[in-house]
């Protein structure tokens, strides 16, 4: 490569990087997943947009699992264990049995309604059964949902991608006959035992590597950080495991403990995060060829309709049928199972193996993502409400999130005033929150005031609180109890005490 070619190529780089930004901020703006758009950057630039040629799915998928990793380790970074531990029965449950349940019965359907053949049928149902956790909240973000909800979707999500990702490997390399169900099951298990092995092992001797080694830069801590993380995928994946669930579960060690600098980490590993999703959604634009993708929408569609109505529901029910979920979190749960980047760099998998007729399977995987997330997605808001999970005007909970201040050892809280709260009308000193605890900032219509103690709250209100993490607790607890029942919410004997998760799917029967 020449040095005008080099500049060429980041010139070209950059702009799709920056496209793709843009498409980030309409996607929000618009309530869809972002990989949409994504896709929609790469079908442009590539043969049948702008003519840039590519079609080596073996690079692709080489690529998009490495940037899965990434993606994975930066998902369990960020996910909070205090929300995901009490769920993680119902999830592992969903990730594991809800999987092989939704690939029967999406295979059987595909097999007896399409006319594939069993090896095409089971592939293409173990490729879309896995769901997408980057597609899920980036619709829900905005929805004041229960938790266990929403800490049930992140943890499915988390976990569901390495099983799928075994059964497609295993249904990619039967050339000479389907094997057992045992065989199946048994090399399933010890992927998913060995990878978790040695995600938790990689996870405790970062932390306690980063915890007693003191480094010369402030900067170098976040490389370190998501670097165990993909020590641990690449690990799992030279003993023959799951590397996928062993970079999630590293990072999950690692995102929870009490590591230096946590604040620059979780920035680092969002923006690694994000860079990885660009990269693999515009790439994955780029391997399709948009004029041979209409010929797969009728059996796209079929397939996606078999999942969404029969499969999905199936599993959901049977799996969390134990766990004493209601019916309406049941029906969230099932529609909200979006399909994101897994099913489609799984897809490439078939054609790196050779298998006959894997390049139209990646068609129709491609169509029936960009189709069922175009129509799942949008009306998750609209479900949600129908289901009374969200009731417009209602009384919420005070939406309440941390950024660690390290060099402080402090926490920074950040306060909506909701429609409907009782917080509306309370001064900051009827607020009583526990020293050290201290109002710093409101924003209100837009302008920046410092409270004082006689400042009224109100609906629309944005506060900045800073506490310590030992006064955070009741700190959250005064807020969400005054939130609920007004300044004197403990006459009344709210403690404001948090949802009861465990109560709703933490107990099996």
């Amino acid at each position: 490569m020449t040095l005008q070619q080099l500049y060429l190529t980041l010139l070209v780089g950059g702009g799709v990087l920056l496209a793709s930004i843009a498409c980030a901020r309409a996607a929000g703006r618009l309530g869809l997943p972002s990989l949409l758009l994504f896709l929609a950057v790469g079908v442009v630039v590539g043969e049948d947009g702008l003519g840039l040629d590519f079609d080596d799915a073996q690079l692709a998928q080489a690529l998009g699992t490495a940037a899965l990793a990434v993606i994975l380790v930066e998902g369990g970074l960020t996910t909070a264990w205090e929300d995901v531990k009490k769920l993680l029965a119902p999830a592992g449950v969903l990730a594991l049995f809800g999987v092989a349940l939704s690939v029967a019965v999406t295979a059987t359907g595909a097999h007896l309604l399409l006319g594939l053949d069993w090896q095409l049928a089971l592939l293409l149902g173990a490729i879309i059964s896995s769901t997408d956790a980057a597609a899920t909240f980036a619709v829900l973000r905005t929805l004041p949902l229960p938790q266990r909800i929403k800490g049930l979707l992140e943890a499915e999500s988390g976990f569901n991608d390495a099983p799928t990702i075994i059964l497609v490997l295993v249904f990619s390399t039967a050339a000479d006959g389907l094997p057992g169900a045992g065989s199946v099951a048994g090399s399933v298990l010890f992927q998913l035992s060995a990878g978790a092995a040695v995600g938790l092992i990689v996870g405790r001797l970062g932390a306690a590597a980063l915890r007693h080694i003191a480094l010369p830069a402030t900067g170098l801590y976040p490389l370190a950080t998501v670097g165990f993380g993909i020590i641990a995928f690449a690990a799992g994946g030279a003993v023959n495991a799951s590397g996928i669930i062993a970079a999630y579960l590293s990072g999950l060690v690692l995102g929870n403990s009490k590591l230096p600098h946590r604040a620059a980490t979780r920035s680092f590993a969002e923006g690694a995060g994000w860079l990885a999703q660009i990269g693999l959604f515009v790439m994955l634009g780029l391997l399709v060829t948009p004029s041979e993708l209409p010929a797969a929408a009728l059996t796209a569609v079929g397939v996606g309709l078999v999942l969404l109505l029969v499969a999905r529901p199936v599993s959901v029910l049977l799996c969390l049928l134990p766990f004493r979920v209601p019916l309406k979190e049941q029906a969230f749960v099932s529609w909200a199972g979006l399909r994101g980047a897994v099913p489609i760099v799984l897809a490439t998998f078939p054609i790196v193996g050779g298998v006959e007729g894997a390049r139209e399977l990646l068609n129709i995987v491609f169509v029936l993502v960009v189709i069922f997330t175009l129509v799942q997605g949008p009306l998750l808001p609209v479900i949600a409400r129908r289901l009374g999970l969200i009731q417009a005007g209602a009384l919420r909970d005070v939406q309440v999130e941390t950024a660690p201040l390290d060099v402080l050892d402090a926490d920074l809280l950040t306060v909506s005033v909701p429609p409907g709260s009782r917080l509306h009308g309370v001064s900051v000193a009827e607020l009583r929150l526990p020293p050290p605890t201290v109002v710093t900032l409101a924003v209100r219509d837009g302008a920046v005031i410092v409270p004082r103690q006689d400042t009224v709250l109100c609906v629309g209100d944005e506060l900045l609180l800073v506490t310590t993490p030992a006064a955070r607790d009741a700190a959250e607890r005064r807020l969400r109890a005054v939130g609920r029942r007004g300044r004197l919410a403990r006459w009344f004997g709210e403690q404001g005490d948090p949802e009861p998760a465990a109560e709703a799917v933490g107990k099996p029967r």
